[in-house]
């Protein structure tokens, strides 16, 4: 059976060494003639697979003592209430930065639970961009900074992250450890991980262990990150297949050799595409702005959108899948995350080229 092309936002590519080793395991994990879902999320086989999804997210991103690696579930989207119910106690505000779609939603919530300044606000910017960071006027005071670094849906990504005074909490979800970055520049992480790390259902949060004490007391046990905190994400059941896979995706990485070494590919694999939009003589365009260019979401458009349904069209046929962009913005999209293979990258450029030469 040949594979698709698969370059869907989310959920999406995972890496095929690692789903052969889910399907060997599936029936009869380590021997134990049962899958890891029919395992107590507090038996020992599976108490060394979370174990080693610590562990390897602890080399991965280079947690140090004073953070902790959370598993928990809602995606993204339940961390745009927890954050602030955590962090933004009575009377303070919270800094925000509006890049796009995901940005706007955190915002959105947290303005149901207390105060927030939107610093800078390029959500509706075309073409697509992100702010100077170092010119922002930060709140003094502030509870926490809220930045997303890479917008799925506007094709931008953060270069390098603000230093500030206030912790810096960070949406990594479209493009966790696709490059390395200093865990100790932030107050906490977290990434929905369908994109970059595993299957939906599992959500990571990497929190300086200071911080999941600001809760107050009377917030619900299940929303307080001091609980996942105290049990080590084992107070309910957490998704168990799912931070399986993350484990092999982990391990996977670790064996590309981390995030140095996966950011070299993803950087490669980006610029070919990029070449091939920017060499069309216009018949491709970019969406974004040239210095804040994903590297995991590719944005750009045709010149009309009856040759973007008929680009569209043509690719499902050749089994590329999950090129039409954002039903909010159009156009072409193409994620190309960790696990997307550069063979996908290079079938993608060939079928542009024969598509503009036939409608170009």
């Amino acid at each position: 059976m040949s594979r698709a092309f698969n370059f869907n936002a989310g959920p999406a590519a995972l890496p095929l060494e690692v789903l052969e080793i889910a399907q060997k395991e599936l029936t009869d994990f380590n021997g134990t003639g049962m899958s890891i879902m029919e395992h107590s999320h507090r038996g020992k086989a599976y108490d060394a697979v979370h174990a080693e999804a610590v562990a390897n997210l602890n080399r991965l991103l280079g947690v140090t003592d004073d953070y902790q690696v959370l598993f928990l579930q809602g995606g993204a989207s339940m961390q745009f209430s927890m954050v602030p119910m955590n962090l933004l106690g009575a009377g303070q505000t919270a800094d925000y930065v509006n890049t796009g779609a995901w940005a706007s939603k955190a915002i959105k919530e947290a303005k149901k639970l207390g105060g927030v300044n939107v610093l800078a606000d390029t959500s509706k910017d075309i073409p697509t961009t992100m702010p100077d960071y170092d010119a922002l006027s930060y709140t003094p005071g502030a509870a926490y900074v809220h930045v997303t670094s890479n917008e799925t849906i506007a094709g931008t990504q953060m270069k390098r992250f603000p230093k500030t005074e206030a912790p810096l909490v960070a949406d990594m979800s479209s493009d966790i450890l696709c490059r390395p970055i200093d865990i100790t520049q932030f107050g906490l992480i977290y990434a929905g991980a369908q994109k970059n790390l595993g299957p939906s259902g599992v959500t990571l949060v990497v929190i300086r262990k200071d911080l999941a004490e600001r809760a107050a007391e009377s917030l619900p046990t299940m929303l307080q990150y001091r609980t996942h905190v105290k049990e080590n994400s084992l107070y309910n059941t957490p998704p168990t297949f799912g931070i399986y896979i993350l484990m092999l995706v982990t391990r996977w990485l670790l064996e590309k050799g981390g995030a140095a070494g996966i950011e070299k590919i993803n950087q490669a694999k980006a610029d070919k595409l990029y070449a091939a939009i920017d060499g069309s003589g216009g018949f491709y365009r970019g969406t974004a702005v040239g210095e804040f260019r994903s590297t995991m979401n590719v944005t750009w458009r045709l010149p009309s959108e009856d040759l973007e349904a008929q680009f569209i069209k043509e690719a499902i046929a050749l089994k590329m899948s999950g090129l039409k962009g954002h039903r909010s913005v159009g156009g072409i999209r193409a994620s190309i995350y960790n696990a997307c293979p550069a063979e996908s990258i290079d079938a993608l450029i060939a079928f542009m080229k024969d598509f503009q030469t036939k409608n170009g």
